[in-house]
């Protein structure tokens, strides 16, 4: 396997990677620049759009606008105008925090975690925003709030708290609710001096996890925790993947030059672009958010 860099945008902290498949457009974000990014591989084209505040995720909804994961809490962005509306901020008591990652589940709600800027252990949650606004906390005392993937058969939720060096199994009601304290599924390696970051599931229900400081983003066995393959991309700080393309049958990257200093970036003068491959498996389409009503 090997990739290719389709856009050498040298974004700080570029995350977040999630396939509009309505519009064959690769959704992105550069979480520190405040700003998202809509990438057409197709011509090459990257539109941004610039936000009020730090942003960790963003994913299409049902109606056709966007739904945004940030510092000041959820909000909502028509993609035609770039006006954006408030949701809500479940944390706003908590001023340190920012949203991170974040994805829909199959039943079309929104997850998505928050972490410290500070990195203080503990002191993010893990949140699930349903179609008629209402949120939840799932999960408390996590540290980075990190990838998120479903099983094919929506029986498993994976989860990784990324300094755990864990992917966490939670397994699930058939309404997607925890039904139990989760399992230990993979087990980065400590010497590998990398943590886990984002994460996707292709279409044989095999986990794909960015390494950040590792330089590659891998494939894994949920079921018995082994590795399968290791895709190297020419950059340490890989930061989330997902599965894109007409076909969903192309692995898109994103990559990050967070504290690098000029010797740094001048040996790895890509860090910070999106990467493309062809890993010779399919992804599953990304769910979207249902608005109610």
């Amino acid at each position: 396997m090997t990739c290719r860099c389709v856009l050498p945008i040298a974004a700080g902290l570029a995350e977040g990677p999630c396939w509009w498949s309505e519009r064959n457009i690769l959704l992105w974000v550069d979480i520190e620049a405040s700003r998202i990014g809509l990438f057409d591989p197709a011509t090459g084209n990257n539109d941004f759009f610039h936000l009020p505040a730090h942003v960790g995720a963003v994913v299409p909804t049902s109606v056709g606008d966007l739904l945004l994961a940030t510092a000041a809490g959820l909000m909502r962005m028509d993609p035609s105008t770039g006006v954006v509306t408030l949701l809500l901020d479940p944390e706003v008591d908590r001023p340190g925090n920012r949203f991170n990652d974040g994805k829909c589940d199959p039943w079309g709600r929104f997850w998505a975690g928050t972490m410290a800027y500070d990195f203080e252990p503990l002191a993010g949650s893990l949140w699930r925003l349903d179609g008629d606004g209402r949120i939840t906390r799932q999960r408390r005392q996590l540290t980075i709030s990190n990838g998120l993937a479903w099983s094919q058969d929506r029986g498993t939720l994976y989860f990784i708290d990324s300094p755990t060096l864990k992917v966490m199994a939670f397994p699930l009601t058939s309404s997607g609710e925890i039904a139990a304290e989760p399992s230990i599924c993979v087990q980065i390696p400590e010497d590998w001096d990398a943590v886990p970051d984002g994460m996707c599931i292709d279409a044989e229900g095999m986990l794909w996890i960015a390494l950040f400081g590792g330089g590659a983003v891998t494939r894994w066995d949920p079921i018995s925790g082994q590795l399968l393959e290791r895709l190297e991309l020419p950059c340490r700080q890989v930061t989330s993947c997902c599965f894109g393309g007409p076909h969903l049958d192309q692995l898109f990257m994103t990559t990050a030059r967070r504290e690098m200093d000029a010797a740094a970036i001048a040996a790895e003068p890509l860090a910070g672009g999106l990467f493309q491959a062809d890993v010779g498996v399919k992804g599953l389409p990304a769910d979207t958010f249902q608005v109610a009503g």
